[in-house]
């Protein structure tokens, strides 16, 4: 079976350690061992209904930051959503085989909707199809995603099988999640029991990828950690003490170290000279990311060229597999 790759992040600014650490990183190995297609998925970015004004720069920023990340153009497709309409049209199909109990599981719509759900806008509510028709709409076999998507995931392949049984046919494949360690689930600087988010309206709960040296040493500095010394290794204090361990994980994934062999290195010193050291591997490894990010957003002719060269690529996976689809259902 020929395997291919489908993952996707929102343009919605401020590009964050947790982006590159959780995500991006991830990718960029894929790129050698099956057929890679890199979303910047912006008809899920409309949930949050933003200025229309800042769209075009947030697709930019993210396709700058897959590039600056090493996602080669040649190599893997990266384009735009919106450029590819199989991408709405599936999603309507498989909203038809999508019961609204599977929707009403979904713990993510539930947090992001909170208390206020009958004002929260529908497309929040089945976001999930339309992830699941990204995902198909390519017959992506393999899908990286972080544990808070893990649930989209299942539910794509619970619609893949729905449309499959109903039409008696074995068309789109059930796809498989890549799940990246936990060392990569980057919290919030100034709270440890929170995700890093591009939300936050403090600048000082996250490391963005266009930070400068000066800026991420600030933020490091200032990042909330506790009076206690490093903990020992093999011991369970993460409940304990939410930002230590998020330090030590961050600290963990930069130095492509185990948090134990980290812990090994640190246990009973203070988090100051950690700091430090976890100052000078964050620059070391977003300084030259954050600097090409720059470089390629100051003329975006080659990143709107990329897009334009990835939505045709996209386009000549994504029609075909519509056109056979629309033959299934009886629309053609």
């Amino acid at each position: 079976m020929h395997h291919r790759v489908f993952s996707g992040i929102q343009p919605t600014g401020n590009l964050h350690l947790g982006n590159y650490l959780g995500a991006i990183r991830n990718w960029v190995g894929f790129q050698d061992r099956m057929e890679t297609v890199f979303c910047i998925v912006d008809l899920h970015a409309l949930t949050q209904q933003p200025a229309a004004a800042d769209m075009q720069p947030n697709i930019r920023e993210v396709t700058a930051a897959y590039l600056a990340s090493g996602i080669d153009p040649k190599r893997a497709i990266i384009f735009a959503q919106s450029r590819v309409s199989v991408h709405a049209e599936l999603a309507w199909v498989l909203s038809c085989h999508a019961p609204l109990g599977w929707l009403n599981r979904m713990t993510q719509f539930k947090e992001k909707a909170g208390k206020d759900k009958d004002v929260a806008v529908t497309g929040l509510y089945t976001y999930p199809v339309l992830m699941a028709a990204d995902i198909l709409a390519y017959r992506a076999t393999h899908v990286p995603v972080g544990e808070d998507q893990k649930q989209h995931l299942e539910l794509a392949r619970d619609i893949a099988g729905a449309f499959n049984r109903h039409y008696g046919v074995d068309f789109f494949p059930l796809p498989e999640p890549e799940i990246f360690g936990a060392a990569t689930r980057v919290m919030s600087l100034r709270d440890g029991t929170k995700k890093m988010s591009k939300s936050d309206p403090s600048d000082y709960s996250r490391l963005v990828m266009t930070d400068d040296a000066d800026t991420i040493a600030l933020k490091l500095r200032k990042a909330k950690t506790d009076t206690e010394p490093l903990p020992e290794p093999g011991t369970s204090f993460e409940a304990a003490r939410p930002e230590a361990a998020n330090l030590i994980g961050i600290y963990a994934a930069l130095s492509d170290q185990t948090r134990d062999a980290v812990l090994t290195q640190w246990a009973g010193q203070q988090f100051s000279g950690f700091k430090r050291e976890l100052t000078e591997r964050a620059v070391a490894v977003l300084g030259p990311i954050g600097a090409e990010m720059k470089r390629l957003l100051a003329a975006p002719d080659h990143v709107d060229a990329v897009l334009a060269d990835g939505a045709e690529r996209a386009r000549a996976i994504a029609n075909p597999i519509w056109d056979e689809a629309r033959r299934i259902i009886g629309l053609s």
